[in-house]
């Protein structure tokens, strides 16, 4: 993908601003998921206060080079329940969350220390273009999935089967953004997910409208009491309905310093830290897919201390403000590729509106009303151009070797089969695990490995 807008760019202010509305569309679905799944008065507006932030806090540390929003990270999910499930009150369980943030934050930055003194290069050795190339291939493909099972989605009905009237609105919202991407002018075809959304939520609101005026459940797709429910809970009209501050976790988490004990905080610091170190395998592969696209290798500059650094911090700073830990998108990743916009200016743009906007409560209403089906529309073209792009990887790549040939099959088929290992509450991803296969795999094949096997 060509670069139109490269790092450094500062597109006109209009354009910047929706260029930042398209980043954050991207990324705030995923963002708000988070703390719905884990409730306990975790809100969607402070996840994107944090959001914010703790990108903010990336761009600080990064220097301004690397074109990525943060949002709430799914690995961390067993984690804060975990803070949650061994904590005597809520204010107690929020605590835990943002100490935990804390101390998986702190990993980072001893990482990025030891990193500092030893440098990088033993990283490309371990990780090769054969090993990082289908890991990064593999965070695509293993949400394959998801998206699939989004796009047959309807937030209104579980009816049995594939809802069909949920599929064609995101096909809808696909095409639209294949469409406004490939055959654009100018400004349509930089903003491609916003034009996609738009038209999807569009269908899916018309075919709701039909679906209420027959009676068939099958049509309804967007679920409109969303905006009720956020706007006014409690049924009344007030101002808090349009705009309200949003419920900050520290706020009400250190209220439980008084009930913190020796055990409790040893229980969060097991579910917390173990999970960073999990996470820098992906960290790692999500900065050299990041390299790929912007066509600037991010290890060497700003340096993966930095990115460490700025991704540790940031989740520290996401975590105090919405209670999740933040990490870079593999959303906004993806919106960068297929763009072609790569301005650091927009991602700070964007940053300030997650902040600004988890303010409005309207706004915060309609991206919780955008349905599941929309949003697997745009994560099809998302997550394949991620997929895509660790192919692209192993293009230099000799596959005739069979060194090459078993490192990429072992990582392929662990990632995409979903192998994964539990320990406890501690997860070791699909990714993770595909990739600590894949270095294992190279190594092992390393001693003696002809240029060329014979067959």
């Amino acid at each position: 993908m060509r670069i139109v807008y490269d790092v450094e760019s500062k597109p006109k202010l209009g354009q910047m601003i929706v260029f930042a509305l398209q980043q954050m569309l991207a990324i705030l679905a995923a963002t708000i998921a988070v703390p719905v799944i884990i409730g306990n008065g975790l809100t969607p507006a402070a996840a994107m206060f944090g959001a914010g932030v703790g990108t903010l806090v990336y761009v600080g540390f990064t220097k301004r080079k690397s074109p990525v929003l943060l949002g709430s990270s799914f690995a961390f999910i067993g984690s804060m329940s975990a803070a949650f499930a061994g904590a005597a009150t809520v204010q107690l369980g929020m605590l835990g969350m943002i100490i935990g943030a804390a101390a998986a934050g702190l990993v980072y930055v001893l990482i990025a220390e030891l990193i500092r003194i030893v440098g990088v290069e033993w990283l490309n050795k371990l990780m090769p273009p054969v090993v990082i190339g289908p890991t990064v291939a593999i965070i695509g493909l293993s949400l394959a999935g998801n998206a699939i099972s989004d796009l047959q989605k309807s937030d209104v009905t579980d009816a049995a089967g594939s809802n069909y009237a949920a599929m064609v609105c995101g096909l809808i919202t696909l095409a639209v953004t294949m469409l406004c991407s490939t055959y654009g002018k100018k400004m349509l075809r930089m903003v491609p997910f916003v034009m996609g959304i738009l038209a999807g939520y569009a269908a899916a609101a018309v075919f709701t409208i039909i679906g209420g005026a027959t009676g068939n459940d099958a049509l309804k797709i967007v679920d409109f009491s969303v905006f009720s429910r956020v706007m006014f809970p409690d049924g009344k009209v007030t101002v808090s309905g349009f705009i309200k501050m949003p419920d900050l976790v520290f706020i009400e988490g250190f209220k439980g310093f008084g009930e913190l004990t020796g055990g409790y905080l040893l229980t969060v610091l097991v579910a917390y830290v173990p999970v960073a170190l999990v996470v820098f395998a992906e960290h790692v592969a999500d900065h050299k897919n990041l390299s790929s696209v912007i066509g600037r290798d991010l290890l060497k500059e700003p340096g993966l201390v930095r990115t460490l650094l700025g991704d540790g911090v940031g989740s520290m700073a996401g975590a105090f403000f919405g209670g999740c830990p933040n990490t870079t998108y593999g959303e906004s990743v993806g919106c960068v590729a297929i763009t072609g916009n790569a301005s650091v200016v927009t991602i700070i743009t964007a940053a300030v509106g997650c902040i600004l906007f988890s303010f409005v409560t309207p706004f915060v209403a309609f991206i919780d009303s955008i349905p599941s089906c929309v949003m697997g529309g745009v994560c099809i073209s998302l997550y394949g151009f991620i997929a895509v792009s660790g192919l692209k990887m192993l293009k230099e790549v000799d596959l005739d070797n069979n060194r090459n040939l078993f490192t990429a099959s072992v990582i392929f088929i662990a990632g995409i089969g979903g192998l994964s290992v539990s320990v406890g509450s501690v997860t070791l991803t699909e990714i993770a695990a595909a990739l600590i296969l894949g270095i294992l795999t190279n190594k092992l094949l390393s001693k003696k490995s002809p240029e060329k096997d014979e067959h």
